[in-house]
């Protein structure tokens, strides 16, 4: 583990880019940025367009690091280069400290909720995430009712992909989202919280994790979390919301820090000019800084 960049992700202010779309959201976040799907005809020429959009945002001089100070990028990203050099390392660069997505995607909905897939090339990719210079990792699980048998199980399936992660050097961030359109996502936060802490307390003290958590209905529900001692940073999904409540909610949460991903990304547009870009991505980035330090 790189000590410089934990010292940055458990101290300095600001937040995470999360630029980590992967095969089956992208279609739609290029169709957010003005790319349409009749603009490409295979996964190839998808791939290289999202990386065409990544790289136009990560080189832009509103993307630094003194309020972006991580970003979660997903394995094409990772594999592929900026400037001439692995996009980990243009970051490292930058000051800003990188992340891979390394889930597959989500199964089919059981118990309320969606578990990860499974991840059988996972210690291959783990191993060339290290080799890439990343510090970290992510995985996503999704939770949609309020099921105590299906949270445990989100739970305990992201803890134990995580230890695998923290044996292989990387720090996991730890994603059970709870969708924002649950009647239940209030009563759903309040026994989600206890699971985790539940694995937090089993972890021994050189094990080290970060969470991400969807902003908690009840304001400063996961500080018992942010201040656990294994936990680096709690950070905040926007999950379909705006950029303005989503900023609104994560000021009533102190020590939260944003993570998102559309409402970052949601004013950007591919027909923009380079100052339009630039001035967008700069009023995004303004606010979301503003609220992850309030």
């Amino acid at each position: 583990m790189n000590q410089e960049q934990f010292d940055i992700m458990q101290n300095k202010d600001g937040f995470i880019a999360a630029l980590d779309q992967s095969g089956g959201s992208t279609p739609r976040a290029l169709e957010l940025y003005g790319v349409n799907e009749d603009e490409y005809s295979n996964e190839e020429e998808m791939f290289d367009l999202v990386h065409e959009m990544r790289t136009r945002i990560i080189t832009s001089p509103a993307f630094t690091a003194d309020k972006i100070i991580g970003t979660i990028l997903f394995e094409h990203t990772m594999n592929n280069k900026i400037d001439g050099k692995y996009t980990g390392e243009y970051l490292r660069d930058k000051g800003i400290v990188p992340f891979i997505k390394v889930d597959k995607g989500l199964a089919d909905k059981e118990n309320g909720v969606q578990l990860m897939k499974p991840m059988p090339q996972l210690d291959t990719l783990l191993k060339e995430s290290v080799e890439k210079g990343m510090f970290g990792t992510k995985m996503r699980s999704n939770i949609l009712e309020y099921s105590e048998e299906g949270i445990d199980a989100v739970v305990k399936q992201q803890f134990e992909v995580g230890k695998q992660i923290i044996d292989a050097g990387l720090v996991p961030i730890i994603e059970p989202e709870v969708n924002i359109a649950s009647e239940e996502k209030e009563k759903i936060e309040a026994y989600l919280k206890e699971s985790i802490k539940k694995h937090l307390d089993e972890l021994n003290e050189d094990q080290f994790v970060m969470l991400k958590l969807t902003i908690p209905t009840e304001p400063n529900l996961y500080k018992e979390l942010i201040d656990h001692p294994q936990v680096i940073r709690v950070v905040a999904l926007s999950g379909g919301y705006s950029t303005a409540d989503a900023n609104d909610m994560l000021k009533l949460n102190n020590g939260l820090i944003a993570s998102f991903s559309r409402a970052l990304t949601q004013n950007l547009n591919v027909n923009q000019s380079d100052e339009e870009f630039n001035k967008a991505l700069q009023e995004a980035v303004d606010s979301i800084y503003e609220a992850s330090i309030t």
